[in-house]
């Protein structure tokens, strides 16, 4: 039996989503993406199957379209009209889910939360996990009714970078990055052509698949135990980063999981910061 008491209250399970598939209040959202070396097309396989009343988010998309970054925060206006297009107002309940679990549908889990939507949750196991247990799926076209979106937009949830330059040099800061070990280092090249390998001075290496098991989020003691063995402090404020400002998202969501939901997340990420030469950057661990 599941000890509830020891699993985030920002995770819905797929056995609670299939009794609450046709709730009017639910809206259901596929956040898949995937990188370039994975191969797969988001948009493709959610046309194939998706779970039934899910729309899909693209985010390609649904982006600051007059950012240079790959995956910048929209505006709220502009993410609230596209939101609205899909028929998800910010007084539903919201489950968010992604292909593999736990990779991209934190993501858009904070983008939502951001914005002011205030029941949001990530589908625990991901799309895999809701196949695997013989529930429905489909690739019925889903259109919901426009609706409006209320944007009540939290500034403080967002760092830029000069948060980050300053974060740099503070003691008081915590910065952690979900990028593999590998690139975080400077071992690994980047993916992204013209970009400098290594890592912000003073960061911590918390690679995103680290915070999961199968594409379930761990549970809270675990999660704990986590940023205990990285000798991360708590009472610290807390910066998240990745590649492009997505898988940051699962540790800020593990973050808020524990009870510690004063977390900023770095929008621009290592797109940002390892493509500019007025940054510093570190190898080695």
């Amino acid at each position: 039996m599941t000890d509830d008491t020891n699993m985030s209250p920002f995770v819905k399970s797929p056995d609670w989503l299939k009794d609450h598939l046709t709730d009017e209040n639910i809206r259901i959202v596929d956040a898949s993406w995937f990188l370039p070396a994975q191969n797969r097309n988001a948009k493709e396989e959610y046309a194939q199957n998706h779970i039934p009343g899910a729309v899909f988010f693209d985010q390609d998309s649904i982006i600051d379209e007059q950012s240079s970054l790959p995956h910048a925060l929209p505006e709220p206006h502009y993410f609230a009209q596209r939101v609205g297009e899909l028929g998800i107002s910010e007084e539903h309940l919201i489950v968010v889910y992604d292909a593999l679990g736990m990779f991209t549908a934190p993501r858009v889990w904070w983008m939502f939360k951001t914005m002011g939507a205030e029941n949001v949750f990530v589908l625990d196991g991901g799309f895999d996990n809701w196949k695997s247990n013989g529930l429905p799926v489909n690739g019925e076209v889903v259109a919901h009714p426009s609706v409006e979106f209320t944007p009540y937009f939290d500034k403080d949830a967002v760092a830029n970078i000069d948060d980050m330059l300053a974060a740099t040099g503070d003691d008081g800061t915590e910065l952690l990055d979900a990028r593999g070990a590998g690139r975080f280092t400077g071992e690994e090249a980047e993916p992204r052509e013209g970009m400098r390998s290594g890592h912000m001075p003073g960061a911590k290496n918390t690679p995103v698949f680290g915070f999961s098991d199968n594409g379930k989020l761990k549970p809270l003691n675990e999660l704990k135990d986590i940023f205990e063995s990285k000798s991360v402090d708590l009472n610290k404020k807390i910066i998240t980063t990745c590649g492009s400002g997505v898988t940051a998202a699962v540790i800020t969501l593990a973050l808020n999981s524990i009870g510690k939901t004063d977390v900023q997340l770095y929008d621009g990420s290592w797109s940002e910061w390892g493509a500019r030469q007025d940054t510093p950057v570190e190898t080695g661990e």
